[in-house]
């Protein structure tokens, strides 16, 4: 695979429906923001990706996509290997997620963030990875540095309620759970939502770190009746803040070397001659 045309960028972010309507990045309306190349699109082992744009910040360079690379005609488990492929030829290093969700535990409420430190994988898509070269540990599967830094610059900008650790469970959508799932999901996971996984352990098996910025749209059904309006509202009016929330962690981490242990989780495969052709 040719991977020459591929810029090299040390930071990835991963939009979702918090940043969606913003025009990620252009919408925080940053001085230091600038777009270097918009609507790439790369040929990798599964698929085309969809459009990608390299920006900077500060100096840094970042790769970001939209909705987490899904669109009609390609199935989300081949958008996210797309993406991870393209960011591993890229050199990223460090990869940020944002995205709205559901409510769990019953303390939440909508416009509440939460910055999770687990996740809980309901979803089929067991089996999403690139060649499997990798024994992947998935303790403290979210960077703890990076967390560290959502935290503070979420607290900048943000005047309200600010969990700061939590368990993110994953379900395959693209509908919303159902009242029962909702029920048993409660005591075992804080919020739900629909792509943390496969984007956790894939950044694991490129040797990158991964956290995730979720801002809380919707009650779980069964928790409290909830407006789409509310959800509507919430998509328009907060994506310039949560920008902003992203553009500030890149800023100080961009200072900052990787004091973490998430590549030394990433373990050589133990079945030689089976997956480390």
């Amino acid at each position: 695979m040719n991977t020459q045309n591929i810029p090299q960028a040390d930071f990835a972010i991963i939009g979702g429906s918090g940043t969606l309507s913003s025009n990620f990045p252009l919408g925080a309306k940053c001085d230091d923001v600038k777009i270097i190349q918009d609507r790439m699109v790369f040929d990798t082992p599964y698929g085309k990706t969809t459009e990608l744009r390299l920006f900077e910040v500060a100096g840094t360079r970042v790769l970001t996509c939209k909705m987490h690379g899904w669109r009609s005609g390609v199935n989300r488990a081949d958008a996210s290997r797309q993406l991870f492929w393209t960011f591993r030829e890229a050199g990223v290093k460090r990869i940020f997620s944002e995205g709205g969700v559901g409510t769990i535990n019953k303390l939440l409420d909508t416009r509440d963030f939460l910055i999770p430190d687990d996740y809980l994988d309901m979803s089929v898509r067991k089996d999403v990875g690139l060649e499997g070269k990798y024994l992947l540990v998935m303790r403290e599967a979210l960077c703890p540095q990076m967390r560290e830094e959502l935290i503070k610059n979420t607290r900048k900008h943000f005047s309200g309620r600010i969990f700061t650790r939590g368990t993110y469970a994953n379900t395959d959508g693209r509908h919303f759970e159902s009242p029962a799932e909702i029920a048993m999901l409660n005591g075992h996971a804080d919020i739900v939502g629909q792509s943390i996984c496969p984007e956790v352990y894939l950044a694991r098996e490129i040797g990158a770190c991964y956290a995730g910025l979720y801002y809380v749209v919707n009650y779980g059904e069964g928790i409290k009746p909830w407006s789409h309006q509310v959800l509507e509202d919430i998509f328009y009016d907060d994506a310039p803040m949560i920008s902003k929330i992203l553009l500030d962690t890149i800023r100080s981490l961009a200072q900052q070397d990787r004091n973490c242990e998430c590549l030394s989780l990433r373990k050589e495969t133990l079945l030689k001659g089976i997956y480390d052709d």
